[in-house]
C-alpha cells in the first residue's frame, strides 16, 4: 500500500488496513460457510449435501475469485466445477473454479463470452443440483447478456451514458436489468437448481434487488422506471435507437417482465450478505477510538455529488478547528458511502479523488487537519489509484508547484494534479469492494 508521506502515515494505513480487513472476501465467507461431514452451513442454514448430485458455483464481481477460494475451501471434492467473472487484474488462484476476466465500469466482449457461458452452466442444472451464486461489486458490468434485438455496443453506449450523467448505482442497474437475460432476477429464471446466494455488497442498505442488478432476486423496477430515468437525466435520445425501441416495447407489454417479489420461483433462492460498506466503516471507526482519537461515525452515508461531500467534510474540519463542534481534537470522522460524478470534458480521476480535491479547498491552511478518501476495491474511477489524502499544506504546495487544483476539480481532471502533488492512495486490488470510506482527521 502506496500513502503519501505525512506525520500520519502510520495511522492511516492502520485504519485503512483494518477497514479493508473486516471485509475482506475470503474471510468474510469463511464466517459464514461451514461443512460438517455431507452437511453445509451458510449463515445458520443447513443443506445436505447428499441430495445433490452436483454442487456448482458461479458468479461475478471484482472480489469473487477469494469468494471462490473459500467455497473450494469448505466444499473440497464435493466441489464438481464453477466460474466466476472478475475485473482485468483481479485474478487470484483457484482450483475446480475458473476465473475468467473482463471490463469494467463499461462491460466488453470478454464479459459477453464469459456471460453466455455461465448462463449454459446454470441453465443445465435440474432441480436435483446445488448453485452457489457468488456476488461482489462490479457484477453488473462483468456480465453482459444484450437481450435480444440489441448489441452489446449498444450496452456499452448506453452504460457509459448513464455513467456520465451522474446517474446513481440504483438507477444504472434499473436500466441495465432491462437489458440484460441474467440481472433482475432472470439468472433465478434460468435454472431449476437450489440456489444460495453470497454476497458481498457494495450497496448501501443492501437491497438484494441492486446488488450486481440482482440476478437471483426479485426485482421491483420496471420498463417504464427505465425509461423514466434516462429521459429525467436528459440522454434518452443520446442511446442507441435499438435500446429505445426495445426499452419502449417493454412498455407497452410486448415483452416479458422481470420476475417479481412474490414470485414462486424465489422459494428455492437464499441470500446471504457475509460484508459491507458499514461494517467496514464500524472497524475503522473502532480502530480510530483505540489509537486515541474522540470519533464520530458520520451519518447517513455520503450519497451526493463527490465534489459537494467533499467540501461539506472540509467545512466539518472547520467547525472542529475552530469552535471544537461536533468534537474536540485529536479526532476522527468516519463515513462510508457511494458519491457519485457527473462528467463534463476528457478528464482523468475518480469520486474518491474529487472528494479530496473538494476537501483540500475547504481545509487550506489548516494545521494538522488531513482528509482522506479512498475506493475499498483499490480502484477510483479509471485510474492505478484507490483513493487520496490531503492536508491544510496541499492547496499552498499545488500553487508552489502551479498545479491548478480548482481548474483540476471543474474539468474533472484530478487524477494528473494530485499525482504530481504526491496524494494519491495506491493499494492495487484488495480482495473486497464494499463502497467508499472517508476519514477526517483532525490532530
Amino acid at each position: 500500500m502506496q500513502i503519501p508521506s505525512s506525520p500520519i502515515r502510520p495511522l492511516l494505513r492502520k485504519l485503512i488496513v483494518r477497514g479493508l480487513d473486516a471485509v475482506d472476501a475470503r474471510r468474510a465467507v469463511c464466517r459464514i460457510m461451514s461443512r460438517n461431514g455431507e452437511e453445509l452451513v451458510i449463515g445458520g442454514r443447513r443443506y445436505d449435501l447428499r441430495r445433490y448430485e452436483r454442487v456448482v458455483v458461479l458468479g461475478a464481481g471484482k472480489a469473487t475469485a477469494s469468494m471462490a477460494q473459500a467455497v473450494e475451501q469448505r466444499l473440497g471434492s464435493r466441489l464438481q466445477s464453477g466460474l466466476v467473472v472478475v475485473k482485468h487484474g483481479h485474478v487470484v488462484p483457484t482450483r475446480r473454479i475458473i476465473v475468467a476476466e473482463a471490463g469494467h465500469p463499461v462491460p466488453d466482449r470478454s464479459g459477453q463470452r464469459a456471460a453466455a457461458r455461465l448462463c449454459a452452466m446454470a441453465a443445465e442444472l435440474s432441480r436435483r443440483d446445488f448453485l452457489i451464486v457468488l456476488l461482489s461489486g462490479g457484477a453488473s458490468s462483468l456480465l453482459p447478456a444484450p437481450v435480444a434485438g440489441v448489441t452489446l455496443a449498444d450496452k456499452q453506449r448506453t452504460t457509459q451514458e448513464l455513467l456520465r450523467c451522474g446517474a446513481s448505482i440504483r438507477e444504472i442497474n434499473t436500466v441495465r436489468k432491462h437489458l440484460s437475460r441474467i440481472k433482475g432476477g432472470r439468472l433465478a429464471e434460468l435454472t431449476e437448481a437450489t440456489v444460495a446466494t453470497v454476497i458481498l455488497s457494495d450497496v448501501l442498505g443492501d437491497d438484494l434487488s441492486a446488488i450486481a442488478s440482482g440476478p437471483t432476486a426479485p426485482d421491483p423496477t420496471t420498463y417504464q422506471e427505465a425509461v423514466t430515468i434516462l429521459k429525467c437525466h436528459r440522454i434518452w435520445r443520446a442511446i442507441p435507437q435499438r435500446v429505445r425501441q426495445y426499452l419502449d416495447r417493454g412498455c407497452q407489454g410486448f415483452l416479458h417482465e422481470t420476475p417479481k417479489p412474490g414470485s414462486s420461483l424465489f422459494r428455492r433462492v437464499h441470500h446471504y450478505i457475509v460484508g459491507n460498506n458499514l461494517a467496514a466503516v464500524t472497524t475503522v471507526a473502532h480502530a480510530a477510538r483505540e489509537a486515541g482519537l474522540r470519533t464520530l461515525v458520520h451519518r447517513p452515508a455520503l450519497t451526493g455529488k463527490a465534489r459537494d461531500e467533499g467540501r461539506r467534510f472540509g467545512i466539518l474540519a472547520k467547525n472542529i478547528v475552530r469552535v471544537a463542534k461536533p468534537l474536540q481534537r485529536p479526532c476522527c470522522v468516519v463515513a462510508g458511502g457511494e458519491t457519485t460524478v457527473t462528467v463534463t470534458g476528457k478528464g482523468t480521476g475518480g469520486r474518491a479523488q474529487e472528494f479530496a480535491t473538494a476537501a483540500a479547498l475547504e481545509i487550506a491552511g489548516l494545521p494538522k487537519v488531513w482528509v482522506a478518501a479512498i475506493g475499498t476495491d483499490g480502484t477510483d474511477g479509471p485510474t492505478d489509484a484507490a483513493g487520496a489524502v490531503v492536508d491544510g499544506e496541499t492547496v499552498a504546495v499545488a500553487q508552489r508547484f502551479n498545479v491548478d487544483l480548482k481548474g483540476a476539480l471543474n474539468r474533472h481532471n484530478t487524477y494528473p494534479a494530485l499525482k504530481r502533488l504526491d496524494q494519491l492512495i495506491v493499494t492495487g486490488p484488495t480482495g473486497t469492494n464494499v463502497n467508499d470510506l472517508y476519514l477526517l482527521l483532525v490532530l
